[in-house]
C-alpha cells in the first residue's frame, strides 16, 4: 500500500502556470469560485456562502495534505502567483489500489485558454512520478463536455457511465469516469 506524504508541499511549475497551496489570503478568491454558478454547474457539491466557509475548506485542504489523504493546488499563472484561476487537486485517494482521482475548477473567463490542460499534465505527472499511483481518476457529469474534452486531449479514456449512482439535492444524477495509467 502507498504512503504518501505532502510534506513539504509540492509546488509545481509548467510553462505558464504555478501550482501552489492555498492560503487563508485565498479565500475570499476560493468563496467567489466555490459560488460562482457557472464553475458549479456539473460539480454536486454545497456553494459556499461565507468567508468562513471558504476558511473551514482550506483547513480541510490542510489537514488532508498533513495526512497524507489528498492535495489540492491553487492554479496561478507564474508571473502573478497572488491570482487564483482556479484549483486542482487529488481526491478520494485509494493508496491500496494505487488510484486516486482528479478534479479541477477554473473560473470562467480563463476556459478554453488551455489551462487546465496545462495543470492537469503537471498534477498527472505527480501523482504517477512523486506519488506511484498507477491510476488516476476522474469523475463527471456526463453533460460536462468541455471537461470530457480535456480529459480526451491528456489521454485519459471512458471507463463507465454510471446511471443514477448519486443523489443530490432532491434527484439522482448520472457520473462518467475517465482514467489514466501508468505504463
Amino acid at each position: 500500500m502507498l504512503k504518501i506524504n505532502f510534506l513539504p508541499f509540492p509546488i509545481l511549475k509548467t510553462e505558464r502556470l504555478l501550482l501552489r497551496q492555498l492560503t487563508a489570503n485565498d479565500a475570499d478568491t476560493l468563496l467567489v469560485l466555490r459560488s460562482n454558478e457557472q464553475v458549479m454547474k456539473y460539480i454536486p457539491r454545497p456553494y459556499l456562502k461565507t468567508k468562513e466557509e471558504a476558511l473551514e475548506l482550506i483547513a480541510m485542504f490542510d489537514d488532508k495534505i498533513e495526512n497524507g489523504i489528498g492535495i489540492n493546488w491553487g492554479i496561478t499563472f507564474l508571473n502573478d502567483p497572488e491570482k487564483i484561476l482556479g484549483i486542482i487537486g487529488h481526491y478520494r485517494m485509494k493508496p491500496e489500489h494505487y488510484r486516486a482521482e482528479v478534479g479541477y475548477m477554473l473560473f470562467p473567463e480563463y476556459n478554453g485558454k488551455g489551462i487546465v490542460s496545462e495543470a492537469l499534465r503537471k498534477v498527472v505527472e505527480y501523482g504517477f512520478n512523486e506519488m506511484k499511483l498507477h491510476s488516476i481518476e476522474a469523475i463527471l457529469d456526463p453533460e460536462n463536455i468541455a471537461s470530457e474534452k480535456v480529459l480526451l486531449k491528456n489521454g485519459f479514456v471512458k471507463e463507465a457511465h454510471l446511471i443514477e449512482n448519486e443523489f443530490y439535492e432532491g434527484r439522482f444524477l448520472d457520473s462518467m469516469i475517465y482514467s489514466k495509467l501508468n505504463r
